[in-house]
């Protein structure tokens, strides 16, 4: 809960003992896109991990008074449609830290959850350990730019029925996934019906589209980010090209960068062991140790 009074559906995996690990998500994305055993695996490193829906995602909270916002008029300087900012997503993730009794979390978010997390770190230093910024960006709209085809995938009308939303979804996937760990048709349909099943909230991804078109460049501020930052971005990806992890990396002051091939716009299980391994390695040099 946050003081606008946001609801933020939230599960945790793990030892409530260990030092908590945030994860955001992104564009439209719940906290089911977080796998499981992914969740697992940074659990069996000695995390209390936490994974929430956005607002306006998932099982969390969304208002008829946010409105429809126009992407034209707010890319022509016009933000008279934008509900909140990714600014009010930070805001939301601190305030969920503090219903959970949380002082300090380690911090890693995907794509819109990484721009979340960025924010996070910005606005509340004090509530962040460590920072993993994974397949994001600065805010800065001359890096990480899209293919036409994935930009195409962001301009897709809302399906009619579930059996056109499932079909979408298997396509876009296959359009802005990992060219060297394609996944299967099988699991692609899993997924896209979860999701659906679980929560199916097209207005609510319109809307934090906007968030992200209308907030400001991180990149200056990047620069006072103290704690320690790993940044994590697939070399093939068509959504937010590798521009954008190169200058997040560039951003903050002694940042790692890692660059994987073959990997896209998603978080295909051949790449869990290093994206763990990488979280645990940033997050241990926060405390001095390391998470094993």
């Amino acid at each position: 809960m946050t003081s606008e009074d946001i609801r933020l559906h939230h599960e945790t995996l793990g030892d409530p003992g260990d030092p908590a690990l945030l994860l955001i998500m992104g564009l439209g994305a719940q906290l089911i896109d977080w796998p499981q055993e992914f969740c697992e695996q940074l659990a069996a490193r000695g995390f209390h991990v936490i994974r929430f829906d956005n607002r306006d995602a998932g099982l969390s909270t969304r208002r008829p008074e946010w409105g429809v916002p126009d992407l034209p008029a707010i890319l022509a300087g016009d933000r008279t449609t934008v509900p909140y900012l990714l600014a009010d997503l930070a805001a939301d993730a601190a305030g969920l830290l503090g219903t959970l009794g949380i002082e300090r979390a380690h911090v890693a978010g995907a794509s819109l959850g990484g721009m979340v997390a960025q924010q996070l770190t910005i606005d509340h230093p004090d509530r962040v350990l460590s920072l993993c910024s994974i397949m994001s960006m600065t805010g800065d709209l001359t890096v990480g730019r899209p293919t036409p085809e994935a930009a195409a995938v962001l301009g897709r009308p809302p399906a009619p029925d579930r059996e056109a939303a499932i079909a979408n979804s298997v396509a876009s996937s296959r359009i802005i996934g990992s060219p060297g760990f394609p996944a299967a048709e099988e699991e692609l349909l899993r997924r896209a019906a979860a999701k659906y099943d679980r929560a199916y909230h097209p207005l609510g991804t319109l809307r934090q589209y906007a968030a992200v078109l209308a907030s400001p460049d991180r990149t200056a501020a990047l620069h006072g980010v103290k704690v320690p930052t790993v940044v994590i971005h697939g070399e093939d990806d068509p959504l937010i090209g590798v521009s954008g992890g190169r200058a997040t990396a560039a951003a903050v002051p002694g940042a790692e960068l890692i660059v994987i091939p073959g990997m896209g716009h998603d978080l295909p299980r051949e790449v869990w062991p290093r994206i763990v391994e990488a979280i645990a390695a940033n997050a241990g040099r926060a405390h001095g140790d390391h998470r094993s």
